[in-house]
């Protein structure tokens, strides 16, 4: 499963991309972030001038969480870290998920009051593909790992 390895080696790529990329639009300024379009680097610039605790979180959710995963893994599936530490990494690429949610949050209360038209931009799409391909990764590389399927290489 030498793809896997590759494809996990990919997301250090696609990641920072995600993080730069507009993940929502919207016809005027959105509330709290002043800015009509929003990137996870944006956002997170505005919140550590708002509210440094939630950037402290969602700093962790969206860049660490996935990066440290993704390393990780890359660690484990080239011999260089013991599998026991697979399970840490499956969780914070589950951790990594809590940042799509904040955002599906957001898109659903300024939609609900009704402040602005937000649209989801292509960003999101490219933000949470990397992430379900993280869980994959991580999912087949636990399979790999178990005793009864052997290795491939």
């Amino acid at each position: 499963m030498t793809y896997l390895r590759y494809l996990n080696l990919g997301l250090l790529i696609g990641f920072p991309i995600a993080w730069f990329a507009p993940l929502l639009r919207a016809g005027i300024n959105l509330p709290f972030f002043g800015q009509s379009e929003i990137s996870v680097i944006s956002g997170l610039q505005t919140l550590w001038e708002t509210d440094v605790f939630l950037a402290l979180l969602i700093t962790f959710f969206a860049i660490f969480a996935p990066l440290m995963k993704t390393l990780g893994l890359a660690l484990i599936q080239f011999g260089q870290m013991r599998r026991k530490m697979l399970p840490l990494f499956n969780l914070m690429g589950k951790l990594a998920m809590a940042d799509i949610f904040l955002i599906a949050l957001y898109v659903v209360v300024v939609k609900g009051v009704g402040v602005a038209k937000v649209e989801v931009a292509w960003g999101l799409y490219l933000f949470t593909g990397c992430i379900l391909i993280s869980l994959g990764i991580s999912m087949l590389t636990k399979k790999r790992s178990s005793p009864l399927i052997p290795a491939i290489s």
